[in-house]
């Protein structure tokens, strides 16, 4: 059963916002897990109307509020000339060995420093998110890019050691139990643990039903809430190879996600602009990991039971909507209402709504879709360097992968130029004077998460957003 938050809890989230808010309107803080990004400067019941027409800040007003927020980017573009790719890759997009070296050089010598690091990390985080199923998907990825048998066994050392602090409360994949569940069930069949897997693969089966009922106000988003216990079954279903969980399991939870935008949207009476609706702690997050882009991106997927008639109906509406809450610079706000243009992040901002975009454009057809698409690349590649350093959620690796994702969508060289510069970018690591994460060796905020995306980087066919996309 899921164990609903207290009014302590409550209380003791909201004090915890505050001062994040305070943090980042001086330009510090982080994106944790749990802390809006933004700061509200008059009460909620004098805002203006969540659902009027953002105001809209300046193009010079939000590039330097963006620049605040990031380095400048020392790289020339890509001009489309075989020398400007030379060392980089072919024409084919298959990276030469002199870069893949590099890349090779370089995660064995961040992975040392990550291992010692490591060694003062929380024993009691068991998330994917900073904790130790985040250090065991790194390396059941390193095992994927470079099969070595010694990766596969760190991260069943790794995985053990999450299984053995888990919250009990909450069932996500990034922050959850969900996560550490589905990762040990992975790493088990990998290395022939057939009933430990099995063991895994039913726990985590156990949350379906309080999933779906939302027991424990069980908000839709990602980081904790229905998606991103969504895609704990997906991840192990496509990892293992077969239908290990049912399909009418993921379907159901895309009804209960539907069924519960629907609601919120006919209860604020919003249904001709936007007919599904999402809110994260009263709040209306518009990006990857809280968001409306995170969950609509769930909703387009093909396999997961949403029919041609509510994509057309539902969704797509509500992505048109957000669209319209794009900025002159081609960045979104972190919130429905908000209209700083301040974060180039995948938690908040371009960096992750591109993947709603880019799904939307692979579903519908529709040139649109693609042009807002390649404008969050042109945000990212002139204000993506950022001063919070190298990680995934809000840093320099996470922000590469905008790219990556457009060079799948496109095949344009020039993309894949771009990861390659913010590649090399994060092989100078340390060096740029960032500012040090709270888990400064965690997959999603710290080093783990830069050494996942310089080996994704050498497959840049196949590189996904860890714990994201599927």
């Amino acid at each position: 059963m899921l164990r609903m938050r207290t009014r302590t809890t409550a209380v003791c989230f909201a004090v915890r916002r505050t001062v994040c808010l305070l943090q980042e309107l001086a330009g510090g803080g982080r994106c944790t897990p749990g802390r809006a990004p933004l700061p509200r400067s008059v009460p909620l019941l004098f805002r203006r109307s969540l659902f009027a027409e953002p105001l809209r800040t300046a193009t010079r007003m939000a590039a330097h509020s963006m620049a605040s927020r990031a380095l400048r980017n020392p790289y020339r573009d890509y001009d489309g000339s075989a020398a400007c790719s030379q060392g980089l890759f072919d024409q084919h997009g298959r990276l030469t060995a002199e870069f893949v070296g590099r890349l090779r050089s370089k995660i064995s010598e961040l992975l040392f420093h990550m291992e010692n690091g490591l060694k003062s990390a929380d024993p009691r985080d068991c998330s994917s998110y900073t904790g130790w199923a985040g250090i065991a998907l790194l390396y059941l990825h390193l095992h994927s890019v470079f099969g070595e048998s010694s990766f596969l066994q760190r991260a069943l050392d790794y995985v053990t050691r999450s299984l053995q602090c888990l919250t009990r409360r909450t069932v996500t994949f990034l922050c959850g139990d969900a996560g550490p569940l589905a990762v040990a069930a992975v790493v088990h069949r990998r290395l022939g643990m057939s009933q430990e897997a099995e063991e895994c693969v039913s726990r985590l089966i156990k949350y379906h039903q309080g999933v779906v009922k939302g027991s424990g106000n069980l908000p839709d988003e990602l980081l904790y809430g229905r998606v991103g216990y969504l895609y704990s079954l997906v991840f192990v279903n496509q990892q293992f190879g077969e239908e290990k969980i049912p399909m009418q399991y993921i379907q159901q939870i895309c009804e209960a996600v539907l069924a519960s935008g629907e609601g919120l949207s006919g209860k604020l009476h919003k249904q001709a602009q936007s007919p599904l609706l999402f809110q994260w702690y009263q709040e209306y997050y518009v990006g990857a990991a809280h968001g409306l882009a995170g969950i609509y991106y769930y909703l387009m997927q093909p396999d997961l039971g949403v029919g041609g008639d509510r994509l057309q109906r539902l969704v797509r509406p509500s992505v048109d909507y957000v669209r319209q809450l794009k900025f002159p610079s081609g960045n979104y706000p972190p919130c429905i209402g908000d209209s700083r243009d301040l974060l180039v992040h995948w938690c908040h901002g371009a960096p992750g709504v591109i993947y709603m975009l880019l799904q939307a454009y692979k579903v519908f057809g529709t040139d649109g879709y693609l042009a807002d698409a390649l404008q969050c690349g042109e945000v990212v590649w002139q204000w993506g360097l950022l001063q919070k350093g190298y990680g995934l959620c809000h840093g320099a690796a996470g922000n590469a992968y905008t790219f990556l994702a457009l060079y799948r969508a496109t095949r344009d060289p020039r993309h894949l130029y771009r990861a390659c510069m913010f590649a090399d970018w994060c092989m100078d690591y340390g060096i740029h004077g960032c500012r040090t994460p709270d888990t400064p060796f965690s997959l999603f905020e710290g080093m783990a998460g830069t050494i996942y995306f310089l080996a994704d980087l050498m497959q840049p066919h196949k590189a996904k957003f860890p714990a994201f996309e599927i």
